[in-house]
C-alpha cells in the first residue's frame, strides 16, 4: 500500500469546512445538557416526588445504551411523535421539514444530559454540608446559598469530569454522518470516494479530532488554574 502524504494536506484543506458544524453540534450537545444536567441531579439528590424517580430511570438508560442507538431512536421516533401530536392538536406541520443537524442537537443534549447530570452530582456531594449550614446562619435561602457558595465549589470539583465530557461529545458528534449530517468524518468520506483515498483523508480527519482535543484541553487546564487561584483568594 502507497501513502500519498500530499492528499492527505489536501484533505485536511477540504475538511476544515466540516470543522465549524461538529463544533456547533458540540456546543449546542454540551450547553443544552449542561442545564437537562444540572435539573436532574437536582431532582435527585433533593429527592423530588415523581421527578427523582424520572430522572433516575433516564440516566440509567441513556448510560446503559450506546449513543448511535439514541440518535436513531430520535431520527425515526421523533417525526412519528410530532405527526401523533400535530395530528392530534390540528396543526399543520411537517415533519419532513426537520433539518437533519436537529435530530443530532436532541439526540446529542439527552445523552450529554444523562453523563453531566452524573458529573455534577458528584461534585455536589463533594461539597462539604456544612457549608449550607454557614449560609444560613447568615441569612441566606436555599438559591442564594446554591448560586453563591455552593454551585461554584461544585463547578470547580467537577471540571475535570466535565472537561471529559465535552472531548466526548466532541468524538460523538462523529456519529451525525449516520443522518447525513456533513461533519468531518462526513466530509473525509466525500473527499476519499473521489479517488478512494480513505486512509489518507481519515488521518486528516483523526489530526483535526486530535488538534481539537488539545485546544480544548488547553482551555479547561487554564480555566481549572483560575479557579484554584481564585479559591486560594489569589484573583481579586
Amino acid at each position: 500500500m502507497n501513502i500519498d502524504p500530499s492528499f492527505i494536506w489536501t484533505a485536511f484543506l477540504n475538511l476544515l469546512s466540516a470543522v465549524p458544524t461538529t463544533l456547533l453540534i458540540t456546543v449546542v450537545s454540551v450547553t443544552a445538557g449542561f442545564v437537562i444536567g444540572l435539573l436532574t441531579a437536582f431532582a435527585r439528590l433533593y429527592q423530588v416526588p415523581v421527578l427523582s424517580q424520572l430522572s433516575a430511570g433516564y440516566v440509567t438508560f441513556i448510560r446503559g445504551t450506546p449513543m448511535l442507538t439514541h440518535l436513531l431512536l430520535i431520527y425515526f421516533g421523533l417525526p412519528m411523535l410530532l405527526e401523533v401530536l400535530s395530528a392530534g392538536m390540528g396543526w399543520k406541520f411537517d415533519p419532513a421539514a426537520i433539518p437533519m443537524i436537529g435530530f443530532a442537537f436532541v439526540s446529542f443534549s439527552i445523552t450529554a444530559g444523562a453523563y453531566m447530570s452524573e458529573v455534577i452530582r458528584s461534585g455536589l456531594l463533594a461539597v462539604d454540608r456544612g457549608q449550607f449550614e454557614a449560609a444560613y446562619s447568615v441569612g441566606m435561602a436555599t438559591p442564594q446559598a446554591l448560586k453563591r457558595i455552593i454551585l461554584p465549589q461544585a463547578l470547580a470539583a467537577s471540571l475535570p469530569n466535565l472537561s471529559n465530557s465535552v472531548i466526548g461529545m466532541l468524538h460523538g458528534s462523529s456519529l451525525a454522518f449516520t443522518v447525513s449530517v456533513v461533519d468531518i468524518n462526513a466530509k473525509a468520506q466525500i473527499v476519499a470516494s473521489t479517488n478512494w483515498k480513505f486512509f489518507e483523508s481519515y488521518l486528516a480527519a483523526a489530526g483535526i479530532f486530535w488538534g481539537l482535543t488539545l485546544l480544548l484541553e488547553r482551555l479547561s487546564a487554564v480555566i481549572e488554574k483560575r479557579i484554584t487561584l481564585y479559591n486560594r483568594g489569589g484573583i481579586t
